[in-house]
């Protein structure tokens, strides 16, 4: 997953506004309790970060893939 992928499936699952809130805004603790943007600044891998932002709001596991890309689960 690449960053842009990673701003457009927030943005799928949030919304413009909340999506800005929960990555700016959010600490998670499986991201060594840091937000998103700070993870994905610090190097960690968008993918992961979509991830733990998902564990931590209760994104159902079939929207996890984000809009317009391929359900890992197929």
């Amino acid at each position: 997953m690449r960053k842009s992928e990673f701003a457009r499936a927030v943005e799928d699952e949030f919304g413009e506004a909340y999506g800005r809130v929960v990555t700016r805004d959010l600490v998670i603790q499986s991201l060594g309790d840091r937000t998103a943007d700070q993870a994905i600044a610090q190097g960690e891998s968008p993918r992961d970060v979509w991830l733990a932002l998902c564990d931590a709001e209760g994104v159902p596991v079939g929207r996890r893939h984000g809009v317009g890309l391929p359900d890992p689960t197929d």
